[in-house]
């Protein structure tokens, strides 16, 4: 019979923010006020050899969870976790290439935000490790998804203007396919509001369960 005493519970968990390209993960993690951490940041390299391809030859498939190294997202989110601060690559779409590392640090936060367009393939992995607090999947009108991500892929420079519209149409055919499958994943579809009520729900639990449990300590 083993001596060893329970590992203790993580300090922190997270919300796995996910929902089409465009649909607004970014901003909405940004209200909450909560630390962030930018899943694309984890973004397979242009040069891998594992990078899966459109089948149209137009290039690599940058919207199929194999463009994505879903292990390190999930070492990355344990970490915080269970320490407060983990090293995440600095990920730039333009060139398809990592250009450095960056720290992040919770400061103390019992709740944190890890958001992405693969945040539903790591729902099942952050479940079984104790470390999930709620899995949202944002929706609202494919149209309106379609002009905010254009627009913002333009903006940024992100990959050439033929290629986001071809993206950008491709995506907008099928964007509901693209809820439902994360949606199988584990991930509750909502549009704004609720996600922030969730969000704020969730916060307060944990708030209110750190101070149980400094309280019984």
């Amino acid at each position: 019979m083993s001596s060893q005493s329970p590992a203790p519970p993580p300090a922190a968990r997270v919300v796995l923010l996910t929902g089409p390209s465009g649909s607004g993960k970014t901003s909405l993690a940004a209200r909450t006020g909560l630390p962030v951490l930018n899943l694309d940041d984890f973004y397979k390299e242009g040069t891998d050899p594992t990078l899966p391809q459109l089948p149209d030859g137009g290039g690599a498939d940058w919207d199929s969870p194999l463009s994505w190294d879903a292990g390190a997202a999930v070492a990355a989110i344990d970490a915080l976790c269970r320490t407060g601060r983990t090293a995440v690559p600095v990920y730039d779409i333009s060139v398809s290439a990592r250009v450095g590392e960056a720290g992040l640090d919770l400061g103390g936060a019992a709740l944190f935000i890890a958001e992405g367009i693969f945040a539903a393939d790591v729902i099942a992995r952050c479940r079984t490790a104790g470390l999930l607090a709620d899995a949202l999947c944002l929706r609202g009108r494919p149209t309106t998804t379609f002009r905010r991500r254009l627009a913002r892929d333009l903006r940024e420079g992100r990959k050439s203007a033929p290629y986001l519209v071809r993206r950008g149409l491709r995506l907008l055919r099928g964007e509901r396919t693209i809820v439902a499958r994360h949606t199988a994943l584990g991930a509750h579809p909502c549009a704004t509001p609720e996600a922030l009520a969730r969000i704020a729900a969730a916060r307060t639990a944990d708030v209110t369960g750190a101070t149980g449990a400094a309280v019984r300590s």
